[in-house]
């Protein structure tokens, strides 16, 4: 090989591996889960599994945006005072979370699922309220007042239910 080709090879080499390591990089750190790590407020999300056709993953996309839009949290800034936490999760696999949120303040929660059937939304800590919401992409809101500190948040698919549920907390005003 000559000079001038093994040269050429070395540099298509190193823009590859720099390209491979931006985009590991950029994708966001996660866990054996499939949830984003961060620090300071949290948004969870979970990633599309490499298995999921690509028609599902568009199709989970698209409702994702949906549920998203419906709780306000499509553009969410982590600046607003009023923001706790918020998510995105496959209605299979359920909002399963538990937040620090400081006692004698109140709390709005907004709760969206986009897709088909119905999933059980409970929150609470010792004595959960639950109830059902229709995975219409209507928002159901649930207002917690002074919390002991911490907060569960749980949903459950119900039979034949599919999609996204997407879910945000914030400081009541």
């Amino acid at each position: 090989m000559r000079r001038r080709d093994v040269g050429q090879a070395l540099a298509l080499c190193a823009a590859l591996l720099s390209a491979a390591l931006v985009t590991g990089c950029t994708s966001g750190s996660q866990g054996a889960d499939g949830v984003e790590a961060s620090s300071g407020p949290e948004r969870q999300k979970k990633s599309e599994s490499p298995s999921t056709p690509p028609s599902t993953a568009r199709e989970e996309r698209r409702l994702g945006e949906q549920a998203e839009r419906a709780v306000g949290t499509e553009t969410i800034d982590d600046s607003d005072p009023l923001f706790v936490e918020s998510g995105l999760e496959r209605v299979g696999d359920g909002i399963h979370t538990e937040s620090e949120v400081p006692k004698g303040r109140s709390f709005e929660l907004s709760v969206a699922c986009a897709g088909k059937g119905e999933i059980t939304l409970s929150v609470g800590p010792k004595k959960p309220v639950s109830q059902t919401v229709d995975c219409d992409g209507v928002p159901v809101l649930h207002r917690v007042t002074d919390p002991p500190g911490r907060l569960r948040i749980d949903t459950e698919s119900r039979s034949g239910a599919a999609g996204m549920v997407a879910w945000h907390l914030a400081k009541a005003e």
